[in-house]
């Protein structure tokens, strides 16, 4: 990151990298906090203030953040001016300037007292009682102090099946078919999507033939550093199966991706085969145009995004009574608890959850 003189600000280069590569974040991660320090440091430009200690006027920071526009520009705060940045736009940057403020201190770069402006200590008396934990000890942590209030966020919702059949029908090419299947049928991601190479397919049974311990049809996700820019989330390799219609889903594509002459140097599995530039790597935002796509060919009630898939795939696997461990390896979750958000039980898993429960008719009779 550079001044407005092109200089390079020292404590924030290192800052990114420890975050890019010490601690082997997403490059959109840093790429969002690289963006959040840029609006700190602007404001601290434009108000006279020094960064190392501007920590003590946080709050009018926040408000600087609600009305100042893109290109630095402020309009008139007060009562019907609506907001420039939303607040859950705005806790994202403060999260971003607390770590930053965080490492400047570990760092010496900065006096220790800022982190008593960004931070107070709170205890687990106000978390949830699943949280403070079964002992219900008291314990002590460090609280932010400056966030605003946020409504409770929305779960994403499933995409149903008969929704992920419609956009499969508006469809127009194997490579399209194919995406909506990677995603529905075998719950990848989108940056994992975009980010798979040929050399990550594994679909023939004998597994003697790619020196693989996988057994069965099955595809590698793997997170590498891509020209496309498309990002596997997890740090770690996962290996997922393929059932017989996304195997046969690639099959199709290959043949068609073969009339296509500029993607034979491309070890990308997904390339760009009906525009420019022909041949090159799918983009990830390309997956959601063309989400955007099918939903409006298919008339769907609502727009279905692609993680929707996801929570489709995972919810189809509870469903069918897969259990929460398998979920949680299929879905590429270190933790299970980090794959219950993406269940959500059908109405007829619900009424049969119900009914499994014996009735004491007995007891009941003559009362009811």
């Amino acid at each position: 990151m550079v001044d407005d003189g092109y200089e390079i600000e020292p404590v924030v280069d290192k800052y990114l990298r420890e975050l890019r590569f010490g601690r082997d974040r997403a490059e959109s991660t840093t790429k969002a906090y690289a963006e959040s320090i840029a609006l700190f440091l602007r404001w601290c430009v434009q108000t006279g203030r020094q960064w190392r200690s501007a920590a003590r006027d946080l709050g009018l920071f926040i408000v600087w953040l609600k009305y100042a526009r893109g290109d630095g520009s402020r309009v008139l705060a007060g009562p019907g001016v609506e907001q420039v940045r939303s607040d859950s736009r705005i806790n994202k940057v403060l999260v971003a300037i607390r770590g930053f403020l965080s490492f400047a201190v570990a760092a010496r770069e900065v006096p220790g007292w800022v982190l008593e402006q960004i931070y107070e200590l709170g205890d687990t008396r106000d978390l949830p009682l699943a949280v403070q934990g079964e002992d219900l000890r008291l314990r002590y942590r460090l609280r932010a102090r400056h966030s605003l209030h946020q409504p409770q966020k929305t779960m994403v919702d499933r995409a149903t099946d008969e929704e992920v059949v419609a956009l499969f029908r508006q469809c127009r090419s194997a490579r399209d078919r194919l995406v909506v299947l990677l995603l529905a049928r075998a719950g990848l991601r989108r940056g994992a999507v975009a980010g798979l190479r040929r050399c990550d397919l594994h679909l023939l049974p004998d597994n003697s033939v790619h020196l693989c311990q996988v057994k069965g049809a099955h595809l590698h996700v793997v997170r590498r550093n891509n020209p496309n820019r498309a990002v596997a989330k997890s740090r770690y390799s996962q290996a997922v199966p393929l059932d017989f219609l996304v195997v046969r889903a690639i099959e199709l594509y290959l043949l068609e991706r073969e009339e296509q002459p500029a993607a034979a140097d491309c070890d990308f599995l997904l390339v760009n085969l009906f525009r420019e530039p022909l041949g090159a790597p799918m983009l990830p935002g390309a997956i959601n145009e063309l989400f955007a796509a099918l939903c409006v060919r298919a008339q769907l009630a609502r727009a279905i995004t692609p993680h929707q898939c996801r929570h489709g795939f995972a919810s189809n696997l509870a469903d069918s009574g897969a259990l929460l461990d398998e979920i949680q390896g299929l879905l590429g979750h270190a933790w299970a608890a980090s794959a219950q958000p993406y269940l959500h039980p059908s109405p007829d898993r619900l009424r049969n959850a119900v009914e499994r429960v014996p009735s004491p008719r007995g007891l009941l009779e003559g009362t009811l």
